[in-house]
């Protein structure tokens, strides 16, 4: 571990903690005054503090946005450590695959206007696609259920379009269309030529040019580890000298670790999925526009935030551009970026947050809730939000017991599998296995029928270095679904002499 450079930075989240007045200073014209607790800008510092310190991020911007209004901006931390610059209001940061929100929403422009219709086969738009891809529809691209291959697996993704788009089309396809998800960018990468080839345009023009114009977002542009953004914050990563287990860090979460400075690629062809950097103040101008109806009407907006049915009737977790999840009886709608982005907005309180951060693996996405339910305090926190704000106050190692503590409320909430399963994995990536593993096991204790469930503890096992119980697990999966052969190969290694 770097630990020089983590003590310095733990003295920059106090420097430029808001108690200093900054944030005073920093509120934009639009900002409306809230009546709410004395204490709730505290209490988010004391909070968001608390998670830097934790997880070690560098540099942090929040903004609140409340029926419209901005109604808190905050900034905290180092923005870039090589220069020792604080974040600012107008620190620039990459935002990932928030772009697939922007790109929902130029999705529905068009549908709105008659020249999109989302159950319409791609092949209707768009030429000389494979017979295996014709079929399937907008709305199945958007809500990622079209079962295609993933472009990011071409060897070329941040090289060579050509040879990327080339080296796909020749690509078997996974599953049939509506079976099942699969996060994929080929999929976005046909939305974006659908809505080109609609507005002709370049295939590979962006497509969220206007929203950035009507939201009046000054500091948003596309652009990667190439380009010279103005105000940008770097983006670093803490990597541990340790082995890999399936591509997840092996290392106990106390071994030392290394900041590293991360670089990404996202050639045109890929910006309907990725690409953008932003403001957090800019992102709250956004959300202040989707709230007051600037880009979609009411009923266009539902319509993107509907969750899509699997073939079998079944509602996945994404709508069109968007992710959608369930609040107790309320919802929170979605999107994140890069493990290090997030936006959240719930509808039925007309309250959005926006987090951003230049640490690629602090997942801001598990703390937007419990920020939320300081300006809302109705908001309908149950289930897996709940459980979550206790486990990361008091432990994992209490999982079972907060989840039952949970259940006992007698509140309106369920255990959605794949939001339990998301969250583990986010654990397991940076390293927290210890915690994932409790999370897998909930998962497992909770959807005992599960294949897709005991098949993450056993990865979870196998990462923490327990291989009979691995092994047990992956056992499970194989009675459960005897045709999955991932799972089969899995358990052929772990048994091997």
């Amino acid at each position: 571990m770097n630990r020089a450079f983590w003590t310095g930075t733990r003295r920059s989240l106090l420097r430029y903690a808001p108690a200093t007045g900054l944030t005073t200073l920093l509120r934009p014209p639009s900002v409306l005054a809230r009546a709410r607790p004395d204490n709730t800008e505290a209490e988010v510092d004391r909070y968001l503090g608390a998670r830097m310190r934790k997880l070690r991020i560098p540099g942090l911007a929040l903004a609140v946005v409340r029926e419209g209004h901005v109604v808190l901006a905050r900034n905290y931390g180092t923005a870039s450590v090589e220069f020792a610059q604080p974040v600012r209001a107008d620190t620039v940061f990459a935002v990932n695959s928030i772009t697939k929100a922007f790109t929902g929403i130029a999705a529905m422009r068009l549908v709105e206007q008659g020249r999109l219709e989302l159950i319409a086969p791609v092949g209707r738009y768009l030429a000389d696609l494979p017979q295996a891809w014709r079929d399937v529809t907008i709305r199945q691209l958007l809500s990622h259920m079209s079962g295609l291959p993933d472009i990011m697996c071409a060897p070329t993704v941040e090289t060579d379009a050509a040879a990327a788009w080339a080296w796909v089309l020749e690509q078997p396809t996974i599953f049939a269309p509506g079976a099942r998800f699969h996060y994929c960018q080929t999929n976005y990468t046909l939305i974006q030529r659908v809505l080109n080839t609609l507005e002709n345009r370049a295939l590979d023009a962006p497509l969220a040019l206007d929203q950035i114009r009507l939201a009046g977002m000054k500091h948003t542009a596309y652009g990667d580890a190439n380009d010279v953004i103005p105000h940008r914050a770097p983006t670093y990563r803490w990597a541990a000298a340790a082995p890999f287990i399936d591509g997840y860090c092996a290392a106990a979460s106390d071994a030392p670790r290394e900041l590293k400075a991360a670089s990404e690629r996202f050639l045109p062809f890929r910006r309907a999925s990725s690409g953008l950097n932003s403001t957090a103040l800019d992102m709250a101008a956004w959300l202040a526009a989707i709230d007051r109806g600037t880009f979609l009407s009411v009923a266009a907006r539902e319509t993107m935030w509907t969750p899509t049915a699997f073939e079998n009737g079944e509602k996945g977790q994404w709508g069109l551009g968007w992710q959608v999840f369930a609040r107790g009886s309320q919802r929170a709608v979605a999107m994140t970026g890069g493990g290090r982005a997030a936006v959240f907005y719930y509808p039925e309180n007309r309250l959005g947050i926006v987090i951003l951060t230049n640490l690629s693996g602090s997942y801001p996405e598990d703390m937007v809730d419990k920020v939320a339910s300081l300006f809302a305090p109705a908001l309908d926190l149950s289930g897996i939000p709940a459980l979550r704000i206790e486990l990361e106050e008091r432990g994992y190692h209490r999982a079972a017991l907060a989840a039952a503590d949970v259940e006992a409320r007698g509140l309106a909430f369920s255990w959605p599998e794949m939001e339990l399963n998301d969250w583990g994995y986010r654990l397991l990536s940076t390293g927290r296995a210890s915690d994932a593993l409790d999370i897998f096991k909930l998962a497992a204790a909770k959807f005992p029928a599960s294949a897709n469930a005991h098949d993450s503890l056993a990865q979870a096992y196998r990462v923490k270095g327990d291989i009979p119980s691995s092994i047990a697990a992956y056992k499970r999966v194989l009675v459960l679904d005897p045709a999955n052969e991932g799972a089969r190969r899995k358990l052929a290694e772990l048994e091997r002499p």
